[in-house]
């Protein structure tokens, strides 16, 4: 008989709660969803493809450039000439109007840089790395979602749970109220009794309402994670599963592996390497294999200089090479290979940065989950004696053994009970989902 009256509790919130089926959505398919629809995943998608696209047209800088032009002219011209005459020894004044003429030409030149300092080498090379970065950046971005998908979804299961709580609270403030009403009926109880136990039912009624509200608008908020694409209504599960086994030096090996921030850092030197590089093949000659083929022909209706030919065609090959060295140039390359280098230092500078902001994270992120576990121990054990106080305070109160204000008291208990103890799992989880997002394997497990 000792949980009788918590079954009957139990059995009356049951069934004074409306049943409305509502789709239940898994942890595991809202993380699907957000890997599919999810608008910051999308957009480091489009990043990594464009990426990706650079670096599969990085080899048209070893192909030579072709280029074929073409032309085809008419003119009508008015000319006017005065020719010297050697055996007369005076001018000849010639002028006519309407001359047409026409003229085509076309031809094709190809341009081969066959030696630059090993630029174009360095610059394919730079552009591979920068599509490699491309993809770790989408996948930092997805263990990120994910840890935003698994944290918004627990916290909208705690807020249920704690809506449970406030239904249960809500059950025993109505006993309260039936207790304080008989007593008073009876003359063993007092009328403030029955008032304060109305005020409290009523108060935590309003506490089930804005709870309510506050779940509605996580569950909005985590639809927004998926690009609503979750159903209109749904509710999520009832537990929080807290993996209680994770070791310190399983996260510490994991995480310089797998951690995609510190790899995006670690692949930014080899960019900036790369860069120092192309600056550094500034120096050296340039070298071009060129050739051309020209076409061209003129067509003269009617010449009044007769060293004007009627016809003209010309057509041929010239092919050749061209050097190019830098001498001077006002020390801009000299700059731009300076610059390249504190952009190499700073590139190292800045993953030794993240690298020992990681190594922190860790650090407290373990404390956090070590001493959650440590707590939650305690407040599961803690809920069993909050719950069997507060079955004794009422079954006194209804023998008139205690005061109202002690089974007050041992209600009031429960309830921090219950937030300590529903606080202690999210934060449990929160710290566990931190370390799995620092080692990456947050990724590694979907």
């Amino acid at each position: 008989m000792k949980h009788s009256l918590f079954v009957s509790f139990f059995l009356l919130y049951l069934f004074s709660t409306p049943a409305v089926a509502q789709e239940i959505v898994s942890l595991e398919d809202v993380i699907s969803l957000a890997l599919q629809q999810n608008l910051d995943i999308q957009l480091a998608v489009n990043s990594e493809h464009t990426a990706r696209t650079d670096e599969k047209y990085s080899v048209g800088a070893f192909i030579p450039v072709i280029a074929a032009n073409g032309s085809r002219t008419w003119n009508v011209n008015n000319q006017k000439q005065m020719v010297f005459n050697n055996q007369t020894s005076t001018y000849n004044e010639v002028e006519r109007n309407g001359i047409k003429t026409n003229n085509l030409s076309g031809g094709v030149q190809a341009n081969w840089l066959i030696f630059d300092g090993t630029r174009m080498f360095a610059a394919r090379e730079r552009l591979q790395q920068l599509a490699e970065l491309g993809l770790i950046n989408v996948k930092d971005q997805m263990v990120n979602t994910i840890s935003q998908v698994v944290l918004n979804y627990h916290n909208v299961v705690r807020q249920k749970q704690q809506l449970a709580a406030v239904r249960e609270q809500v059950v025993l403030s109505e006993e309260r109220v039936r207790l304080a009403d008989r007593r008073l009926a009876v003359g063993t109880g007092a009328k403030p009794e029955l008032l304060q136990a109305k005020v409290d039912l009523n108060a935590q009624r309003t506490a089930a309402i804005q709870q309510e509200t506050l779940i509605a608008q996580l569950k909005d908020q985590l639809n927004g994670l998926v690009n609503h694409r979750l159903p209109s209504v749904y509710e999520v599960a009832d537990t929080i599963i807290i993996d209680l086994d994770i070791t310190q030096e399983q996260i510490a090996a994991a995480t310089e592996t797998n951690n995609y921030t510190l790899q995006s850092f670690k692949k930014g030197i080899d960019i900036a390497g790369l860069a120092l590089r192309e600056r550094k093949g500034e120096r050296y000659p340039f070298v071009n294999l060129i050739g051309a083929y020209n076409f061209s022909r003129t067509e003269n209706e009617v010449v009044i200089n007769t060293f004007t030919p009627l016809f003209n065609r010309n057509s041929g090959f010239n092919y050749g090479l061209n050097f190019t060295l830098p001498i001077m140039n006002g020390f801009i390359n000299r700059r731009d290979i300076q610059r390249a280098r504190i952009n190499v230092d700073r590139s190292r500078l800045l993953y030794d940065q993240t690298k020992i902001n990681i190594d922190v994270g860790v650090k407290n992120a373990y404390v956090a989950y070590d001493n959650a576990k440590k707590v939650l121990l305690i407040e599961e054990e803690n809920i069993g004696l909050a719950k069997e106080n507060i079955y004794i305070a009422l079954e006194s109160f209804k023998r008139s053994a205690n005061t109202f204000i002690e089974v007050r008291t041992a209600q009031q208990s429960l309830a921090d009970a219950y937030n300590r103890l529903i606080n202690a799992r999210y934060l449990a989880k929160v710290a566990e989902t931190e370390l799995l997002r620092l080692s990456g394997q947050l990724l590694q497990e979907k």
